[in-house]
């Protein structure tokens, strides 16, 4: 099976924030292995892998392990992706809730929830309980409180004058970073617990509380186009894809390994070969096509200079770069750098 991926647009505003925060932009490209061009469409799909990678080298720069908490609660969903727009103009919280199961995998894939929707808005003795049903272990727990903070901070910004949450239970232990929850998430917050979950006030569920009712044709818009995404992502299996996934965290290595990317993919050798063979294609071809959008990519950006372009790229001196990119356009990366400016 292919690696999960995820919706660019978590990313590229993430990136944006921790460069906000003083961690240095190229140094993040090159740990996640994405450019520009990849984060371009926040509709584009990049491995969930980079994204992590961006988040570990995120808090290493800056020290700061709440980073993307604090994005989190500092940013906006609809900004981010399409399901946003849909969650604002849902009719109602289960409504949003149905259509974040519905469209979960246009934000990112996981392979974890075996068929299970993710989000259960479960009432129990009076209380309402979103329950998150994703498993996290160790540090994964950082896309878990995001989670949580996510439903927050949206309905803290839509209804400032209504409570929504009112306490949290979560499977793991206090995190580095505890000192600081009660002024992130303001409400108390139960870790070890054997569920992960969000307790909220039970107007919610009441007709009261139903979303504005105007925007039913917003609404009707914005899942025509998140349903014509998901029908994207069900044709879209061409071998070339999935290889291009799997090599882009590790094309600063340069030298990638057909047999370590067929074993990522669940195939043997023989397998990925013939696969290849009849997408008319060979491995090397693909490393050296994603070489030379990415290379075009980080200098059309004008973020990262021609010698950290080549690292970026896997080449061992900036002598090889050069050339191997007059191959691809006929002029110098200088040349084509300043070209764009």
């Amino acid at each position: 099976m292919s690696q999960p991926m995820m919706a660019a647009g978590f990313v590229a505003a993430f990136l944006d924030y921790a460069v906000e925060q003083g961690a240095p932009r190229g140094a993040l490209l090159a740990a996640c292995g994405l450019g520009d061009h990849d984060l371009a469409d926040q509709d584009n799909r990049v491995p969930v892998a980079a994204y992590q990678a961006l988040i570990a080298a995120a808090t290493n720069a800056t020290g700061d392990t709440a980073i993307l908490l604090r994005h989190t609660l500092n940013s906006r969903l609809e900004m981010m992706s399409v399901v946003g727009q849909i969650v604002h103009s849902s009719a109602s919280l289960p409504h949003s809730i149905e259509q974040l199961n519905r469209y979960l995998h246009l934000m990112a894939e996981s392979d974890a929830l075996a068929g299970r929707d993710r989000f259960e808005l479960l009432q129990d003795r009076g209380e309402v309980w979103i329950v998150d049903h994703l498993p996290v272990q160790g540090p994964e727990y950082i896309g878990l409180e995001a989670s949580f903070a996510r439903f927050i901070s949206e309905f803290r910004r839509s209804f400032p004058d209504q409570v929504f949450a009112l306490e949290m239970e979560v499977t793991y232990p206090p995190p580095p970073h505890v000192a600081e929850y009660p002024d992130l998430f303001r409400i108390p917050v139960r870790f070890n617990a054997s569920r992960n979950a969000l307790r909220i006030d039970p107007v919610w569920l009441t007709e009261h509380t139903e979303f504005e009712p105007g925007n039913a044709y917003a609404f009707g818009v914005f899942t025509r186009h998140a349903d014509a995404l998901l029908s994207k992502l069900k044709r879209s299996d061409t071998i070339r894809d999935r290889i291009e996934a799997q090599m882009l965290p590790d094309l600063h290595q340069g030298s990638l390994s057909m047999d370590k990317i067929a074993r990522d993919l669940g195939m043997s050798r023989q397998t990925l070969y013939r696969r290849l063979k009849d997408e008319g294609v060979t491995f090397a071809q693909i490393h050296d096509d994603l070489r030379h959008r990415m290379a075009c990519d980080y200098l059309t950006a004008r973020k990262v200079s021609v010698n950290e372009t080549a690292y970026l790229l896997g080449f061992s001196e900036a002598s090889s770069f050069v050339r191997a990119f007059r191959r691809w356009t006929g002029q110098s990366p200088s040349a084509y750098r300043n070209g764009t400016a």
